[in-house]
C-alpha cells in the first residue's frame, strides 16, 4: 500500500501552530493549502520565525506569504434564480468539474488522470461514495464521459493504493469509505453494456481483497464465535485527523484512552455518517463512540453487491470457477445479512454489535439498504414500509435517526444518499406510493431552499421545512454533488420536471 507524506509529516510545527491557534476557522483550509515554494525551505524559514513567538497574525501572513490558500469548491460562481433547478444543476456540472491533476510538491491532493466532480463547499477533492450519487444525476445529464472518467480514476487509486481512499487526499489515505465502486460500474454498464464489468474486474477483486483483509491486515473483517465472516469500518490510524487536528487534539487531552476514541471517530468518518448517534454506545454522548465494535447493516450490503458484480465479472470472462465461488460468497452474505441484522419482532435490520454478540438497538434509516440492494424476502416489505412512514417519514424526507443528538448525520437532518436509497429500495418491492411520497417531499423542501438562496445543500433539515439547511461539525456545505445527482434522478424518474423543477 502506497504512503503519500501528509501535512502533518511535511510541515511539522508548522502545522501543529496553524491548527492548534485557529489561524483558520475551518482546519480542513490549512491541510488543502498548496505550497508555492518546496515544503523544506518554508519549514525552515517558519523555524526561524517560530523562535521569536509569533502572534497569529503573522503566522497566518507566513501562511499567505507561502501557501496559495484554497477558495470554496464553486469560489466565484454566483447562481441567476431565474434558472429552474434542472437547469442551475446542468451548469453546476461545468463549475464543479475538476481537470486531470498535476503533480505539487508538499500538495496534500493526490493527482488524478481523469476529470473527476468535486462536492462543493470545502470539499475541493473526489470523494468515494458521494460520487456514486453524484453519477445517478450525471447519467440523466448524459454525461457518460465524466461517469467513466470517474470510474477511471477510483481504478487508479485501487491498482495505485490497493484501494480507494475517503477522497485523493494524503489525509485520506488510512481509510475509505462505503464501497459504492460495483454500483459505479452497474450504472456504467446500463449505458455501455456488460463489457463494462469485465473491463473493472481486476479493480474489483483488489478492492474485495482490501475489505477482506486480503492484502493487509486492515481490521475489517470480524469472525464471530460460528466462523462467519461480516465487515466493518476500521480507521488504520488512531491520532488525531489533520484536517479536524484542533477538534480531535481536544479530545485527546480530555480522556484517557483518546487513541481508541480517535480510532473510533476515524472509523465513522469511514462510514460516510460522521458522526451519529448510531456509532454511540448510549446513542446520545460522543464520549461513547464505539464505531468499531459495530458490524454495519449497509456496509455488509454494499459488500454482497461486490461480491455478485465479481461473480458476474468472472463469468463474462468466463473464469467459471471464480464465477462459481462469489455466487457462493454472495449467496452466504445475503442468508447471514437475514439472519444476524434482522429483527423479526419490529420487522427492521440493525448492526451487530460484536462485543455483546448481538443487535445493536439503535434505529436507523441505514435499515431500509436491504432493499435497496433486493436481500430481504418479499414478505419483509410490510413492516419495513410500516416504520419508514411512522418513524422516519416527514414533511421534506426521510430523517436519519431518531435522536436529536446534535451531530449532522441525526435527527432532524436529511441526507441525499439516504433518500435515494430509501426511496429504491421500496420502490423496488411494491411500494411506489410510498416511494413517491417520499420523492415529493424530498424533491419539493430541495427546490424550495434553491428559490430562496439560490443553492442546493450538503443536507437539510427534513423537519422543520423553512430552514435552509441542517446543522452539524462544520457550517453548512452548497454545491452540492450528491444532493444534485439525487435531485436530478428524482425529478426525472416521478415526472416531475415541468410542474416542480423551480
Amino acid at each position: 500500500m502506497l504512503l503519500m507524506q501528509t501535512p502533518y509529516d511535511l510541515y511539522g510545527n508548522l502545522f501543529k501552530d496553524v491548527q492548534l491557534k485557529k489561524i483558520f476557522p475551518d482546519n480542513k483550509t490549512f491541510v488543502d493549502c498548496i505550497p508555492n515554494r518546496e515544503p523544506e525551505m518554508i519549514v525552515a524559514d517558519y523555524e526561524k520565525l517560530r523562535i521569536t513567538n509569533p502572534p497569529a497574525e503573522s503566522i497566518k501572513k507566513f501562511v499567505a506569504d507561502n501557501f496559495i490558500i484554497p477558495l470554496s469548491a464553486a469560489a466565484g460562481y454566483r447562481t441567476d434564480i431565474k434558472d429552474n433547478v434542472i437547469e442551475h444543476i446542468e451548469e453546476l456540472w461545468n463549475v464543479l468539474q475538476r481537470s486531470a491533476d498535476k503533480p505539487v510538491e508538499g500538495s496534500s491532493l493526490i493527482p488524478l488522470p481523469y476529470p473527476y466532480i468535486v462536492p462543493g463547499g470545502r470539499f475541493r477533492e473526489v470523494f468515494y461514495w458521494d460520487s456514486y450519487f453524484t453519477m445517478l444525476g450525471l447519467a440523466e445529464s448524459n454525461r457518460w464521459d465524466i461517469i467513466e472518467d470517474m470510474i477511471e480514476n477510483f481504478a487508479y487509486l485501487i491498482h495505485t493504493f490497493g484501494f480507494i481512499p475517503n477522497g485523493n487526499r494524503s489525509y485520506f489515505l488510512s481509510r475509505s469509505q462505503p464501497p459504492y465502486f460495483s454500483c459505479m460500474i452497474e450504472l456504467l454498464a446500463t449505458h455501455k453494456g456488460d463489457e463494462v464489468y469485465k473491463k473493472y474486474l481486476p479493480a474489483m477483486l483488489k478492492e474485495y481483497d482490501y475489505w477482506m483483509d486480503k492484502t493487509h491486515a486492515t481490521k475489517h473483517c470480524v469472525q464471530l464465535k460460528n466462523g462467519i465472516v461480516l465487515n466493518r469500518y476500521y480507521d488504520q490510524l488512531d491520532n488525531p485527523r489533520p484536517e479536524a487536528y484542533r477538534q480531535d487534539s481536544t479530545l485527546s487531552n480530555e480522556y484517557a484512552d483518546a487513541s481508541q476514541l480517535i480510532r473510533d471517530l476515524r472509523a465513522a468518518c469511514e462510514s460516510g455518517w460522521d458522526f451519529s448517534g448510531r456509532w454511540f454506545k448510549d446513542g446520545k454522548t460522543f464520549s461513547t463512540i464505539q464505531t468499531t465494535n459495530l458490524i454495519p447493516v449497509d456496509l455488509n450490503c454494499l459488500l454482497y453487491h461486490l461480491e455478485s458484480s465479481i461473480s458476474k465479472a468472472s463469468a463474462l470472462h468466463k473464469k467459471e470457477n471464480e464465477a462459481e465461488a462469489f455466487t457462493a460468497k454472495a449467496a452466504q452474505r445475503k442468508a447471514v445479512i437475514n439472519q444476524y441484522f434482522y429483527d423479526e419482532k419490529d420487522g427492521w435490520y440493525y448492526d451487530y454489535n460484536i462485543s455483546e454478540n448481538k443487535q445493536n438497538n439503535q434505529k436507523t434509516i441505514a435499515g431500509i439498504t436491504p432493499f435497496f440492494f433486493n436481500i430481504p424476502p418479499e414478505n419483509y416489505i410490510e413492516k419495513a414500509a410500516a416504520i419508514v412512514r411512522q418513524d422516519f417519514l416527514k414533511d421534506g424526507g426521510v430523517v436519519t435517526t431518531l435522536i436529536n443528538t446534535e451531530q449532522q448525520w441525526d435527527w432532524p437532518n436529511g441526507w441525499a444518499p439516504l433518500q435515494w436509497i430509501t426511496i429504491k429500495g421500496l420502490d423496488n418491492y411494491g411500494q411506489k406510493d410510498l416511494a413517491a411520497t417520499l420523492a415529493h417531499n424530498w424533491s419539493m423542501l430541495n427546490i424550495k431552499v434553491y428559490r430562496n438562496t439560490g443553492k442546493l445543500m450538503e443536507k437539510y433539515n427534513v423537519i422543520d421545512t423553512h430552514l435552509t439547511a441542517g446543522g452539524g461539525e462544520y457550517p453548512s456545505q452548497d454545491g452540492f454533488g450528491w444532493t444534485n445527482g439525487v435531485l436530478l434522478k428524482i425529478l426525472k424518474t416521478y415526472g416531475l420536471t415541468k410542474e416542480n423543477n423551480g
